[in-house]
């Protein structure tokens, strides 16, 4: 008889550890579509942020393959294929989608209001009305905003200072002409500033011709946005502007690791690793609806000392002792 007991006691205390999480059916392992808009990774031009938000899953304890899948999706910087990829991923009926592109975002929306959303967006979510409020999102969806437009100002404001005299500032982007519009309006409070365009399409982006662009309109300085056609191809980018010799700033560290000179942006991949809190949140049974969205708190200001050297710069020393992380 005691046996007996002792058999139950611990049958009883195994029957936590066996019992699913909640919302989940037994056995059935959760399905997470990562959905970004870049071209796939490649050994030389990889996907940092991809890479931290699985680091933010095995540091909450997810395994891949084991207790969770990744269905990783690239849309190839095409606005057709991101859709079709939606569509699939709806169909395929994972429990969370992870999106950190505004037209993704947009596009999921538009596909479904049961399967939820982590947003990690560069845009106002509220104001792109993604969400009800960051206090309480409302829907299905929820995550992270990177506040990234709203630092253009900062951005052009540490340009001028790193490299004095500079008066026409390239936009390299692949983005809408709201990211633009960011960078005018910043640029008329400096009031010394000409912006010029030099707009990339995906999926097979003219970054020659948009260089060449540059230098017929004696663009003096580059700013890279940070998107979907861009983001496939940060070394490239980076040999470009050391080729025509442009001082460049950069929308996250990402490109000045691959040879950009500066950078001044929220640690994106710490905010990747963050978005894979809200995924075991929702898993474990939170609603999106409920989250508050995060917004960064820090902000990165990083110089890479060896590219500045290549394109025969001397960064002032007030201006390197503010940095975060120089490369050298």
């Amino acid at each position: 008889m005691k046996k007996k007991i002792l058999g139950l006691t611990f049958s009883m205390l195994l029957l936590p550890l066996m019992l699913p999480v909640h919302g989940q059916q037994p056995g059935k392992i959760p399905r997470i579509g990562f959905l970004q808009r870049r071209v796939a990774p490649t050994p030389t031009n990889p996907d940092p942020l991809g890479e931290a938000f699985k680091q933010g899953l095995r540091d909450l304890g997810y395994i891949e393959r084991k207790n969770i899948l990744v269905e990783h999706r690239y849309g190839e910087g095409s606005d057709d294929r991101l859709r079709s990829l939606v569509a699939e991923l709806v169909q395929l009926k994972v429990d969370l989608m992870v999106i950190p592109t505004r037209q993704g975002i947009q596009m999921a929306k538009q596909a479904t209001t049961t399967i939820p959303i982590i947003m990690v967006t560069p845009a106002d979510p509220v104001a792109s009305g993604f969400i009800d409020s960051l206090a309480r999102p409302g829907g299905n969806i929820t995550g992270i905003t990177r506040l990234t437009r709203d630092l253009s100002g900062k951005r052009l404001e540490l340009l001028t200072e790193a490299v004095p005299g500079i008066s026409r500032v390239g936009i390299l982007t692949g983005s809408t002409t709201t990211t633009v519009e960011a960078f005018e309006a910043a640029a008329r409070a400096l009031k010394k500033l000409t912006i010029h365009l030099l707009e990339v399409r995906g999926p097979n982006p003219d970054f020659d011709g948009a260089f060449q662009a540059a230098n017929k309109g004696r663009v003096n300085a580059l700013v890279t946005t940070r998107d979907a056609v861009t983001a496939g191809y940060l070394k490239q980018i980076a040999d470009l502007a050391i080729k025509h010799r442009l001082p460049s700033m950069n929308e996250d560290s990402p490109y000045v690791e691959a040879g950009g000179l500066m950078s001044y942006a929220a640690n994106d991949a710490d905010q990747f690793r963050r978005a894979a809190s809200y995924v075991d949140k929702i898993l474990k049974g939170a609603k999106p609806a409920d989250l508050p969205v995060e917004q960064p708190t820090k902000f990165e200001f990083v110089i890479n000392l060896k590219t500045a050297k290549q394109i025969g710069l001397a960064i002032p020393p007030n201006v390197l002792a503010r940095a975060d992380k120089v490369i050298k």
